[in-house]
């Protein structure tokens, strides 16, 4: 549980900048957004989760650890009606929710310009960057990378895909 999922999630703050708003995608029981959150106090956190019984329960976890910086909302990445209410989020995270393909069409609408997507994934992380990189600049990555976090700490860093959305100057370009 430790190693496979919480020092998994905790390796992503590395590279989350101090005091933004990240949205959550596919929060499922929280991971990463609660973890985040608990390491994090000064992060903004949005959980986004499409299921009522897991959205509720991220809602309980929520009050209970009296996280007064993360909002739970029921819904889905990819429907347009909820990119008011989450979209210009500096950092989007997703963690086993869909292929890279996916999470750029779903997830990069939720980045402000130059916002990054960072996507938890395992060892083929650089197969699916290759395989997916011309469909994620057509969803408007400028950049796309792969680190690895938390070498410090665990025996196997986390992989984490970096995508960052084009500069608002570049949006209307492909790549």
């Amino acid at each position: 549980m430790w190693d496979r999922h919480i020092f998994n999630c905790a390796a992503v703050s590395e590279l989350v900048p101090t005091g933004v708003r990240v949205v959550d995608v596919g929060s499922g029981a929280g991971l990463p957004g609660i973890v985040l959150a608990l390491l994090r106090p000064d992060l903004r956190v949005d959980l986004l989760e499409p299921l009522e019984r897991r959205s509720s329960f991220l809602s309980e976890v929520v009050a209970e650890l009296g996280l007064s910086g993360v909002t739970v909302h029921r819904g889905r990445a990819e429907d347009p009606a909820i990119r008011p209410e989450l979209g210009g989020a500096d950092v989007v995270t997703a963690r086993a929710v869909a292929s890279l393909d996916k999470l750029g069409r779903w997830c990069l609408p939720l980045t402000r310009p130059g916002g990054k997507l960072l996507a938890i994934k395992g060892a083929r992380a650089e197969e699916e960057v290759h395989a997916c990189g011309s469909a994620l600049r057509q969803c408007g990555a400028s950049s796309v990378a792969v680190c690895r976090c938390g070498a410090d700490f665990q025996d196997v860093p986390t992989t984490v895909v970096v995508v960052t959305r084009r500069a608002a100057g570049d949006i209307g370009r492909n790549g």
